[in-house]
């Protein structure tokens, strides 16, 4: 996701090449965000103000670095700072303020004025020094990967699977679950319990939506939302008196090999999560 840096280039010069350097090294934010500035692009044949409003209009975030200038003013008294505010305004881009200074005295009665109006519409944050800044940003970035869900502090089964909807999920599958789980387990739902019923009676949806265990469990291709992964099984059999163990029995009806030299141990071949076509070990399509 693209972020417009927009200030006072002159004024807030260090800033900004202090956010760009930090955003791109960042472990965590650089794998979500990319920034834009103004002054890294290369010379073109183009008007500086049409290729900046052209900018905000592609990016995702907007993140404006408020100062005591207000900036070069065109025929009709805006700056480009304003400019770019006001545009990414009307075309709803998320915005994030950053007012530098304890207070606003000393300000050019134009930014004032802008920073009230920002602060009609927005929360904005202030700072005095490039490191609060940057842990100013850090915390919003962060936050907005929580909102949309990009990044997650809960448990894994039990978030939203992202983009994953009801239709995604294989009624038949379900339907089964049900009928195998009533007599063996005392499952409590009638048959003809609906998918919905179902998935709410297991916790398997999130504000309706299904979650990670629900298309890990039900999913008709659940390899579309989550990320492969292999993984091996390996069992030791049980000393029985010269009888087959049946763990160790039921793991070759699987996929299982003979591995090692004597220690008699068995290891389940390697299965991508969501199972070959025919294959008898499920993975994440049959558990």
């Amino acid at each position: 996701m693209r972020i417009f840096i927009s200030s006072v280039q002159k004024e807030f010069a260090a800033e900004r090449a202090a956010l760009r350097d930090w955003l791109r090294g960042d472990a965590l934010i650089r794998r979500f965000f990319e920034p834009f500035l103004f002054e890294d692009m290369p010379a073109a044949d183009r008007r500086a103000d049409a290729v900046y409003l052209e900018e905000v209009a592609c990016c995702d975030l907007y993140v404006g670095l408020f100062g005591d200038e207000y900036g070069f003013e065109d025929a009709k008294g805006l700056s480009p700072t304003a400019r770019e505010f006001a545009h990414a305004t009307a075309l709803n881009k998320y915005r994030l303020i950053f007012v530098k200074g304890a207070d606003d005295a000393g300000r050019q009665p134009k930014m004032q004025a802008l920073i009230r109006l920002a602060g009609n519409e927005l929360i904005r944050r202030r700072f005095v020094s490039t490191p609060e800044l940057i842990a100013g940003l850090y915390a919003a970035l962060v936050q907005y990967l929580e909102d949309h869900e990009l990044i997650r502090n809960g448990p894994f089964d039990a978030a939203p699977c992202r983009n994953a909807v009801l239709a995604d999920l294989d009624e038949e599958r379900m339907a089964t679950f049900l009928r195998r789980a009533r007599k063996p387990r005392g499952f409590h739902l009638p048959e003809e319990a609906t998918a919905q019923e179902l998935l709410t009676h297991l916790n398997l949806l999130d504000a309706g939506r299904p979650t990670h265990a629900a298309v890990l469990l039900f999913g008709r291709q659940p390899q579309r939302f989550l990320i492969f992964t292999r993984g091996e099984v390996r069992a030791f059999p049980r000393q029985r008196g010269g009888e087959a163990d049946p763990v160790v029995s039921g793991l070759q009806g699987h996929g299982v090999r003979s591995g090692g030299s004597g220690g008699g141990f068995r290891h389940v071949q390697d299965q991508p999560v969501g199972g070959h076509a025919g294959s008898r070990t499920a993975g994440a399509g049959g558990l």
